[in-house]
C-alpha cells in the first residue's frame, strides 16, 4: 500500500471532503551510484560550508533566500509550512471545465486523493460522481513543499485523482522552435490519415508497450553476475534503406503497420488523386474564354451600318 505524502481535505463551494495523498504511480527504472572503478569504492556527494571550509551534516543545513550577493534571508520549514495560504491545509477547487480545454502539456504527476475516515466518504462519493456524470474535471490551487501550485481533479474507475499542473506562464510558446512553411498535397494528407488508421488502438495493452529498455538491463545485471556474455543486441534481417520520397515512406508505414498486426501486408498504394489530366481543360476553357473576349472586342469595334 502507498504511503501517504499529504493530509488535508478538499473544498468545493461550502462542502469540504477530509482526504489523504498517495501517488499513483510507481518508477521501476533501474538506478545506479557512482563507483571508484580502480577499487568499486562507493562515490558520495559532501555537503560543504564554503566559509568554514569543512564538511557539514543535515542538522545543520536550511534553506535561504540569496537578496544580494553578501546578504542570505533564513527560511525555517515552519514558516513554510506556516504561510498565511487558504490552500496551505486544503485543495481549493476554483472551476470546472470540459477535459479536452486543458492542454496536455501542463499536466504533470498523478496523486490518488482518498477519503480519511468514514465522515469523508458521503461528500467524497459525491464530488466523484458529480465530475463524472458532468464529464468535466475541476481546476484547483493548493500548497505543497513552500509554494502554491494548481491542479487538475478528475475521475479514475471509483477514485479520484490529483494532477500537479504548470501554471500558464510556465509553458514556453514552440513559435522560434517551428518549421518553415511548407506545401502538403492533398495525397500526402491522405496517406498520413490512412496511417493513423491503421495504427489506431481501442487500448494501451501489449508488448508495444513494454518497458524493453528495463527488461534488457536485468539481463545484462543478471548475466554479469552468473559470469557470463551478456546478451547481444539482435541485428534486423534487413536494413531498410532510406526512404526519401514521402508517399512511398506512408506506403511503408501502412504495410509495416498492418503486418505487425497479423493483418494482410499485401497494401495496395494510396490512391492518388488524377489532378494532372484536369489541366488540358482548364487551359482549353481559358483559351475559348480568351477566343469569346476577343471577339466581343472586335465586333465592338466594327461600325455600324447605316
Amino acid at each position: 500500500m502507498p504511503r501517504n505524502i499529504w493530509s488535508g481535505a478538499i473544498s468545493f463551494g461550502l462542502v469540504t471532503v477530509p482526504i489523504t495523498v498517495a501517488s499513483a504511480t510507481e518508477d521501476h527504472s533501474i538506478r545506479f551510484h557512482q563507483y571508484h572503478l580502480e577499487d568499486m569504492g562507493r562515490v558520495r556527494v559532501c555537503k560543504y560550508c564554503e566559509i568554514e571550509d569543512r564538511e557539514v551534516d543535515q542538522g545543520e543545513i536550511g534553506k535561504g533566500y540569496q537578496l544580494t550577493r553578501e546578504q542570505v534571508i533564513p527560511i525555517s520549514d515552519e514558516e513554510l509550512r506556516d504561510l498565511p495560504l487558504p490552500t496551505a491545509k486544503a485543495i481549493e477547487l476554483v472551476a470546472f471545465v470540459p477535459l479536452e480545454s486543458v492542454d496536455p502539456l501542463k499536466i504533470g504527476e498523478g496523486y490518488y486523493l482518498a477519503p480519511s475516515g468514514q465522515v469523508a466518504a458521503k461528500p467524497y462519493k459525491l464530488l466523484r460522481m458529480a465530475m463524472d456524470r458532468s464529464s468535466k474535471v475541476a481546476v484547483a490551487k493548493y500548497a505543497w513543499s513552500g509554494r502554491e501550485r494548481l491542479g487538475l481533479l478528475r475521475v479514475r474507475e471509483d477514485a479520484i485523482v490529483l494532477h500537479a499542473m504548470r501554471w500558464p506562464d510556465e509553458i514556453r510558446s514552440p513559435e522560434e522552435l517551428l518549421p518553415p512553411p511548407v506545401e502538403l498535397s492533398g495525397e500526402e494528407i491522405d496517406g498520413a490519415l490512412a496511417l493513423l488508421d491503421t495504427m489506431t488502438r481501442e487500448d494501451l495493452e501489449g508488448e508495444e508497450f513494454q518497458d524493453t529498455y528495463t527488461e534488457a538491463l536485468s539481463q545484462i545485471i543478471e548475466a554479469k553476475r552468473e559470469h557470463r556474455e551478456p546478451p547481444k543486441l539482435q541485428e534486423p534481417e534487413a536494413a531498410p534503406g532510406q526512404i526519401v520520397d514521402l508517399m512511398a515512406a506512408l506506403n511503408e508505414s501502412v504495410q509495416q503497420a498492418r503486418a505487425s498486426r497479423g493483418e494482410e501486408a499485401d497494401v495496395h498504394e494510396i490512391p492518388k488523386k488524377k489532378a494532372a489530366k484536369k489541366q488540358p481543360a482548364k487551359k482549353t476553357a481559358a483559351k475559348k474564354t480568351t477566343k469569346k473576349a476577343a471577339a466581343k472586342k472586335t465586333s465592338a469595334r466594327r461600325p455600324r451600318s447605316a
